[in-house]
């Protein structure tokens, strides 16, 4: 690890080991007994010490010290002697440091594992009980030692972050410091990291000295210039380059980039002369917002909703992701219109408004702060109402990739247009950026063509944010060469760097998905209608045989009806969730290995039709994909109640578990999984019918 070589045990190490493990066994053992009863003695604090010296990473024994503490602390009243118990606690924890000959001696915890997690949060904790002056000189002198032996302990510097902000340390003063750091090695990437925290801190609160974004980051980049150019095999640099490109390429606020349905749209179920809106066959209208960076805070109070409709004060607003973390791109709500009374036919307008809020919030704490106003019609029918309960996709919908699509239809696809930032405001934040960031082109192209990944890699993503911005104006042509000079260094990339060959197919299929998407013109060779029984014609975008292996763009996509992704390299769909109008998808002849990779499709109401043949579901005897949702057995009534329904068919649910997840939250008619080797376990069939009882097809049988 880390370049060290591996030497092979000896006999002596196997006993020595043995031995260590027993101590171990035998301190846990009667550690936890003092636990339990609440003994909090010196002599079980020093059993607990000696753990804690074999292993610092008992977290047990560092919350049984905090509690041994609390309740000692209750029998001193003299101040000395609360000192004195705190500078036991710390003397644990960290300990004391003595300078001779230039060696740094860390004391038990720390002098076993300077990076434990447990021994740092104890001493944060220890000082957050503010229960004596701490001595800051001496608490800084410590760490200064530390950083000179280990100067890349992220441990030290996040301890370090802590107490400058406990004692009110200047960021400034801060940012100094990280500055001595980078002179004294360029490879210090746990100081360019602090650097990277401490700027954005200050040009939040434009601070004295950092009103002016563009000079503090102009400065920044001839910083990092000069640490490249010194040492281009270096990774520190690269990833404070990286970080500086992402703070000049977007817009400071976050933006609403997209929205469904668009302004001045009409909807209905059935008119020819409408777009085709399938949710309301079932009652439902979806709206979606999409920004172009991750947000959270929607809700009725910071996006109104008006309409002739009797709409509910309290509208819920969903994140569209497949994280838990509260914060997405993609934001939905659903009106609901199933209890709306049509004697003939009647339209209903609603009107969406986002105002400045300081409740919508981006990651990095920036508020929305661009008025944005829309609004659309849907029209229903008394016989949508009538019908509503009849699933119109009466037929079994086939798909073939290898016909062209017709050249003189186009989809209905006023949704295509976006809802764009103002050219003023574009030309306003991206002038600076724009020329910033093609100084920076020009000078990584003059480096020497020695085959760095590194700084092809930021090459390209420098041609990448250019691009982005001009997407954002009207200058969708100049963009061109930026997007083919960019794949061409990730072609590049890909036979360079092969141990991270699937990290840039995924770049390139961003790319390729901008390309295809960015204007109409490119886009309308790969669009057509499709029409059904009973319905207006559906939207159909065909992107087969690209070589995609992930989506990028979902915004572009919204108003996509019908999909065909197949005959690509697919491993993840992850954006496909913000389509809440797609009612076929075809992801057959992809690379999808398990059912955890189709949750972005449960969040889809209208999807009827899925098309997984010839994939790899089943296929991996490990797949460590099934370990990255949330644990199958959680307390979730759905889940349960699906669980127990598979029992009752003597389907084996520890076996099943993530495709009954999946099955349980989809409504499907037509599904085909052949040429998956999940399909030869027994009993899948029978879980895929009783989960979705309205399926019609599946592998392109008739259900019965």
């Amino acid at each position: 690890m880390h370049g060290r070589p591996r030497r092979p045990d000896k006999p002596e190490d196997a006993a020595a080991a043995e031995a260590k493990a027993a101590k171990l066994r035998d301190l846990q053992t009667q550690v936890l007994h003092n636990h339990q009863s609440r003994t909090y003695t010196k002599e079980a604090l020093g059993l607990s010490f000696k753990l804690l010296e074999i292993n610092p990473e008992a977290y047990t024994a560092w919350n049984y010290r905090k509690l041994a503490f609390q309740h000692n602390l209750g029998e001193l009243s003299e101040p000395e002697a609360v000192k004195s118990a705190i500078d036991d606690e710390l003397r644990v924890s960290i300990a004391y440091m003595t300078l001779s000959y230039e060696f740094l001696k860390v004391e038990v915890a720390l002098r076993q594992n300077p990076k434990s997690y447990g021994a740092w949060y104890h001493r944060k904790w220890l000082l957050n009980q503010k229960l004596a002056p701490v001595d800051f000189k001496r608490e800084f002198g410590l760490l200064d030692k530390l950083l000179k032996v280990d100067a890349r302990n992220f441990h030290g510097w996040n301890y370090r972050r802590f107490l400058a902000r406990f004692m009110g340390v200047p960021e400034e003063e801060e940012l100094k410091y990280t500055m001595d750091k980078i002179s004294d090695n360029f490879s210090n990437y746990s100081a360019w990291h602090n650097r990277s925290i401490l700027l954005s801190n200050l040009l939040i609160q434009h601070s004295k000295g950092f009103e002016s974004k563009q000079k503090i980051f102009s400065e920044e980049f001839e910083l990092v210039t000069q640490a490249l150019f010194t040492d281009p095999s270096d990774q520190s640099g690269w990833f404070y380059h990286l970080w500086l490109l992402a703070q000049t390429s977007s817009p400071e606020n976050p933006q609403l980039i997209a929205s469904w349905p668009s302004n001045g749209s009409n909807l209905s179920l059935s008119s020819l002369s409408s777009i085709c809106c399938y949710s309301l066959k079932e009652g439902i209208l979806p709206i979606v917002l999409y920004f172009n960076e991750p947000v959270k805070g929607l809700s009725s109070s910071s996006v109104s909703l008006n309409s002739d409709l009797v709409v509910s004060k309290n509208i819920q607003w969903r994140p569209l992701s497949v994280t838990d973390s509260g914060h997405s791109n993609c934001w939905v709500t659903y009106l609901e219109v199933s209890n709306l009374e049509c004697n003939s036919l009647q339209q209903f307008s609603v009107e969406v408004s986002i105002t400045n809020s300081d409740e919508i919030v981006s990651r990095s704490g920036s508020n929305y702060n661009c008025p944005m106003h829309f609004s659309f019609t849907f029209e229903l029918r008394n016989n949508d109402r009538t019908a509503q309960d009849t699933d119109p996709i009466h037929d079994l919908i086939s798909w073939d990739c290898s016909e062209p699509l017709p050249s003189h239809v186009n989809p209905s696809c006023i949704c295509f247009e976006q809802l764009k930032i103002t050219n003023a405001l574009v030309h306003e934040e991206s002038h600076w950026h724009l020329e910033r960031l093609s100084d920076e082109i020009d000078l990584f192209r003059e480096l020497p063509d020695d085959n760095s990944k590194f700084a092809k890699l930021t090459l390209a993503r420098l041609l990448l944010a250019c691009a982005a911005i001009k997407s954002r104006g009207s200058s969708l042509a100049e963009r061109k060469g930026y997007c083919e000079e960019a794949l061409g260094l990730f072609n590049d990339l890909i036979h360079l760097d092969p141990s991270h060959k699937r990290y840039y197919e995924d770049e390139r299929s961003l790319v390729l998905m901008d390309q295809l998407t960015c204007g109409m013109e490119a886009f309308k060779k790969y669009c057509s209608v499709k029409a059904l029984p009973k319905l207006a014609p559906l939207n159909h975008v065909q992107l087969c045989r690209l070589s995609l292996t992930r989506i990028g763009f979902a915004e572009r996509l919204l108003w996509v009806q019908m999909l065909d992704l197949s005959h690509n390299n697919l491993r993840s769909i992850e954006g496909l969730e913000a389509l809440q109008q797609l009612v076929c998808l075809n992801l057959g002849n992809n690379q999808i290995s398990s059912f955890t990779a189709l949750e972005p499709l449960t969040k889809i109401i209208s999807l009827k039709v899925l098309d997984l043949s010839s994939n790899e579901i089943g296929t991996h005897p490990i797949d460590t994909t099934r370990y990255i949702c949330p644990s199958p057995f959680s307390h979730k009534v759905e889940a349960c109640e699906a669980f127990e329904e598979c029992r009752k068919k003597n389907i084996n649910v520890e076996e099943f578990w993530d495709a009954i997840l999946f099955f349980k939250h989809v409504n499907l008619v037509q599904l085909c999984l052949e040429g998956n080797a999940v399909t030869n376990k027994e009993n899948l069939r029978t879980l895929v019918v009783t989960l979705n009882p309205s399926l019609k097809w599946l592998d392109s049988e008739f259900v019965h």
